[in-house]
């Protein structure tokens, strides 16, 4: 393979396929490269959650001024939100998209007070968390546990198939005029006059620009660049049950364990929240029982009724994250002709406006939104 393009994308991910498409959809030549398969890693495999709030574990672990250095990443993932409602108008397609708020339920006091203490700097960021006592979380959803004490409610979470969010992807950045390569393994980069040679296992490209959106990998591309990253790639598994009647409209967590949880539109409910794969030694990933028995767990206590759905499987995926989980997103400290499009831990929901930066400063605009203070890029 003897190509060349202005700008190469490193990573078929959803991040590299909007890119792309908005991209070629502006006229410009772009390439992207994929070691594998489009969306196999993670963005075709995640539990499809579109988040807003700060996350409860790490507010739990980490404490409020942790969440405070975070809160610029709402504001983000916010406008991201905004981009995620108006996709599928966009595309002509149901993305199985919805978006009736977000739940986490407490089980006890002290899960209610961290509650409040993370519904206040949600809101320095205007971020709106409604607070609800058992009476008023029972009423808007009368399938949690009787045993909840409260929690609060953000009306603008939701959730989409990354199923369908993918190939429709795919084909529109194709069709806008993008060229998508998949199985081609970046092994090197040499920076050059006017740009860089990409050399991958099918042969060498020659890019003017670089759009690192390699994710869990994207660590080993900016060590080609020569600039270190703190990123990694950790695995995890997601679980979907049998379809059973409709029940749960809303994206609800636990304070009392990791969980996401929703129900898809056949019925089956999709079970995650960050619970741990296992890594053979061949690099392989397999689902680890003890995660699954303790998600369940979870998943029961707070919705009892799942109790009574089989599980129908249990898949993995390779996620990307920072240890503070602020992106690297933006020009490389020491090629501008390099962006980094990274957004840790809810990738998902910050595609659209994670794509939207990467796509405006590859074309040599300024990046739509304040960089400094968000990426770890611009401390």
């Amino acid at each position: 393979m003897q190509e060349s393009a202005d700008i190469v994308i490193i990573g078929g991910g959803i991040v590299g396929l909007m890119t792309a498409r908005y991209l070629a959809l502006e006229g410009a030549d772009v390439l992207l490269l994929e070691a594998g398969d489009l969306g196999a890693e993670a963005s075709g495999a995640n539990a499809g959650s579109i988040h807003l709030q700060i996350p409860y574990p790490e507010f739990a672990a980490y404490g409020e001024d942790w969440a405070r250095a975070y809160r610029p990443c709402l504001g983000f993932l916010r406008q991201s939100l905004a981009l995620w409602t108006a996709l599928p108008d966009e595309l002509g397609v149901d993305l199985d998209a919805r978006f009736a708020g977000g739940i986490i339920v407490a089980r006890t006091g002290t899960q209610m007070d961290r509650i409040r203490a993370k519904v206040e700097i949600e809101a320095e960021a205007g971020v709106e968390t409604e607070i609800l006592d058992r009476d008023g979380l029972l009423e808007r959803a009368p399938y949690l546990s009787p045993e909840a004490v409260g929690g609060g409610f953000c009306r603008l979470e939701g959730k989409a198939n990354p199923l369908r969010v993918i190939p429709v992807l795919a084909r529109t950045a194709a069709c806008a005029g993008a060229r998508l390569v998949t199985r081609t393994r970046v092994q090197d980069i040499a920076s050059v006059r006017g740009g860089h040679v990409v050399v991958t296992t099918r042969g060498e490209v020659q890019a003017g620009r670089i759009v690192n959106a390699a994710g869990a990998a994207a660590g080993r591309i900016g060590t080609m660049i020569g600039t270190a990253l703190d990123i990694s790639g950790f695995p995890l598994q997601v679980t979907i049950t049998e379809p059973v009647a409709a029940m749960i409209p809303h994206l609800v967590y636990s304070a009392g364990g990791k969980l996401s949880l929703k129900q898809v539109a056949n019925g089956g409910c999709v079970i995650g929240g960050g619970w741990p794969a296992r890594e053979r030694t061949d690099g392989v990933l397999v689902t680890d029982p003890e995660s699954l028995a303790g998600n369940m767990d979870v998943a029961v206590r707070i919705v009892p009724a799942l109790a009574r759905a089989r599980v129908l499987r249990s898949w993995t995926a390779w996620v990307n994250g920072t240890p503070d989980w602020r992106p690297i997103l933006g020009e490389d400290p020491d090629r501008s002709d390099v962006i980094h499009a990274l957004f840790p831990w809810v990738g998902f929901s910050a595609a659209p406006m994670t794509a939207r930066v990467a796509a405006d400063l590859a074309l040599g605009r300024p990046s739509p939104v304040a960089l400094r203070g968000l990426s770890l890029l611009y401390d």
